[in-house]
């Protein structure tokens, strides 16, 4: 892997279904770019679009020299998306950012300006999110999540406005498997983090792709795929009931011993049979979350497959 210049940008952006969107995107991220580096690059990922979003990124790789386009063979995710551009960057610094215009382009230099202070990772953080209540609790959800995956605090910052340097990316370059989240990867290399307060926009058009029950899944995952948390819950609910178990089987005995008789009642030993059948089914669906990942794992699945891309270089 060579070592790009250090102040020169690639840029990053995970495309799904935007295709009147990014002509705006571009014509307003180019400014930026051409005024803050003297080489820099757009590498836009097509990941799946519906609609004519990969002949839209075509036509900007044909007028702009600078912008660069990926094509996947179907919708893989937008961190897997992510990963794959940071494979096709050339330059030192790599820049994310939506394509539906949430984050501003002219926020980017607050990024570079954080990241120059001796930072590896600046996260760009919403002064203000512009979603729905149920979209905002959702994303609290994923941060909390996040912030057990990456065992760091800067987890209640993260968005996907962020700035890295180039060799960060080295720690996960050659990372596999089906499920793929940058947040969490990016800790594999540094525990040099730090956060900008940003402007965050409406979207621009349409609506967000992300829905309630898409953050919550990615939060699971997250939880599954990243750390031993479910396995430790799983474990502490067990032996919960293992302490109220033996307290019922103390309190039988304890009856019969001072009264003579012991406690009638069949629903209650059908409940008590239900509860502890359930913690156990409970513990198996977790352990089988892990099994299940790990076969995932072993069949070595690529986490994107290029359809086709366009030619696109650094300018100089």
């Amino acid at each position: 892997m060579n070592q790009p210049e250090e102040d020169s940008l690639s840029v990053v952006i995970p495309v799904f279904n935007s295709a009147e969107i990014l002509p705006v995107l571009i014509d307003r991220l180019l400014p930026v770019l051409r005024s803050n580096s003297a080489s820099y690059e757009v590498i836009l990922v097509n990941d799946g679009s519906l609609d004519g979003s990969w002949d839209a990124i075509c036509k900007l790789g044909r007028e702009h020299e600078s912008v660069h386009g990926i094509n996947l063979m179907r919708n893989y995710g937008q961190h897997n998306a992510l990963v794959c551009g940071f494979g096709e960057a050339r330059c030192g610094i790599i820049v994310t950012i939506d394509d539906d215009l949430q984050h501003p382009p002219e926020e980017i230099p607050k990024l570079l300006s954080k990241l120059a202070e001796g930072y590896d990772v600046v996260y760009g953080t919403p002064e203000e999110q512009q979603h729905g209540f149920l979209r905002n609790v959702a994303s609290h959800i994923t941060k909390l999540a996040l912030q057990n995956a990456m065992g760091a605090d800067i987890a209640r910052n993260v968005s996907a406005f962020r700035a890295f340097r180039f060799q960060v990316f080295g720690a996960f370059a050659n990372c596999r498997g089906s499920f793929v989240s940058v947040d969490v990867l990016l800790t594999w290399a540094t525990t040099r983090f730090g956060a900008m307060p940003v402007c965050h926009n409406p979207r621009y058009a349409g609506k967000s792709n992300y829905t309630i029950g898409k953050l919550v899944v990615h939060a699971f995952n997250m939880m599954t795929g990243f750390t031993t948390l479910p396995l430790q819950m799983a474990s502490i609910i067990g032996f919960g009931f293992t302490l109220f178990g033996l307290a019922v089987f103390i309190y039988v005995i304890g009856r019969y011993l001072v009264q003579g008789a012991i406690v009638p009642g069949f629903p209650f030993l059908a409940s008590m049979i239900a509860v502890f059948s359930g913690a156990q089914l409970f513990a198996l669906g977790i352990i089988g979350e892990y099994l299940g990942r790990m076969h995932f794992r072993t069949m070595d699945r690529p986490i994107y497959v290029v359809r086709s891309t366009t030619r696109g270089n650094c300018m100089k």
